[in-house]
C-alpha cells in the first residue's frame, strides 16, 4: 500500500498533496487497512480523506 501511495505521489505536486499519508485513510477490499498493509493482485484499493460528524 504504501509503494502504491509514494508512486502516485510521485506523478506531481497535486496527487502528492492529495496521497499526503497525514491527511489519508486507505481501505483494501472494503476495509480500512494501515498504509503497511500488503497489496496482492486483484485487490479494489480505495483513499479517502477522514470523516467527521457532528
Amino acid at each position: 500500500m504504501a509503494a502504491l501511495r509514494a508512486h502516485l505521489a510521485a506523478q506531481g505536486d497535486r496527487w502528492a498533496l492529495a496521497l499526503d499519508e497525514g491527511k489519508l485513510l486507505a481501505a483494501v477490499n472494503q476495509t480500512l487497512v494501515e498504509f503497511s498493509h500488503p497489496l496482492k493482485a486483484g485487490d479494489e484499493v480505495a483513499f479517502f480523506p477522514p470523516v467527521t460528524g457532528g
